[in-house]
């Protein structure tokens, strides 16, 4: 009979165990909801108003005058073509492609061939040449102007594309070793050991096993270093000077909305913004799912 009452009896640790579950549930729901709700917070705070410039730009000025936030009666495409030629912004946009291409050919060669050597190879003063590094990123850019700008002259590279891709990569680089470092070490050792039996060298190793291992990392901290080089204003206004020619698209923006808020043209310079913003918007969403496997797959091994 003790036996039986016992089997019977609802077990003391189950029924705490749900009471104590209920409170849990109730604060995760309420955090859910809170995280949920912060978000779509921020995601509209981020689309409107790309919308509302990518409206603007199909619009005539008077219909942007009258009601801003009205659809437009019809397609103005015309704002682009007046925005890419006129204002020369496709002329811009291009020195922009450029620079941009060149900074980000160096800093992820250099900075994937230091990242390797710091994670996989062992010689002396190996931390404190990679502390040398990640403490460049303590420094803001603001700090060596100045500077920057004698030596960059000093070079006789001051208002050339060449100068502005130096200085791009230079200033990438500390981040670009600091995440690829931590990527390298986790990938696995043993395909490097057998790469290395079956008689593959260490630059062969290197650009044809090791590589296309870090594809997600390099993937994720190449589009980090592109959006930074896109958006770039203050170098290139310091070190591009004189030479409208050569002036990249941050520069020509900058002279549209002066130029066009005195002038009136909000359709034109909204359509400039426009152009300048969807190279951005492309990438991201182009690799999106590649940027968060690379994130992902840093930290685990």
């Amino acid at each position: 009979m003790t036996s039986v009452d016992s089997g019977t009896r609802p077990s003391p640790v189950t029924a705490s165990g749900r009471t104590a579950d209920r409170p849990l549930r109730r604060e995760l729901g309420v955090a859910n909801a809170f995280s949920h709700t912060f978000l779509l917070l921020w995601a509209a705070m981020t689309v409107l108003p790309l919308i509302w410039m990518v409206v603007s730009s199909l619009k005539t000025n008077g219909e942007i005058l009258a009601d801003p936030w009205a659809l437009p009666e019809a397609l103005r495409l015309d704002n682009w073509t007046r925005a890419w030629t006129k204002a020369h912004i496709g002329r811009y946009f291009v020195n922009s492609a450029v620079v941009v291409a060149g900074s980000l050919t160096l800093t992820m060669l250099f900075g994937a061939t230091a990242a390797y050597v710091f994670a996989r190879y062992e010689f002396r003063f190996r931390q404190v040449v990679y502390y040398l590094f990640v403490g460049g990123m303590m420094f803001p850019v603001f700090l060596a102007l100045v500077p920057l700008f004698f030596v960059v002259r000093n070079a006789g590279l001051f208002g050339t594309w060449t100068g502005l891709i130096l200085v791009y990569s230079a200033y990438s680089l500390p981040f670009t070793v600091f995440f690829l470092t931590a990527f390298f070490r986790t990938l696995p050792t043993s395909v490097a050991e057998a790469a290395m039996i079956d008689g593959c060298g260490h630059f062969r190793l290197f650009f044809r096993v090791m590589l296309p291992m870090a594809r997600p990392g390099l993937i994720s901290v190449g589009i980090f270093n592109f959006l930074s080089h896109w958006n770039q204003f203050l170098l290139p206004q310091v070190l591009m000077q004189g030479d409208e020619s050569k002036w990249v698209l941050a520069q020509g923006l900058n002279a549209l909305a002066v130029n066009q808020g005195y002038a009136g043209d909000y359709a034109q310079l909204f359509a400039g913004l426009t152009i300048a913003t969807l190279p951005v918007l492309v990438v991201y969403v182009t690799f999106q799912r590649q940027i968060q496997a690379g994130l992902t797959a840093g930290q685990l091994k």
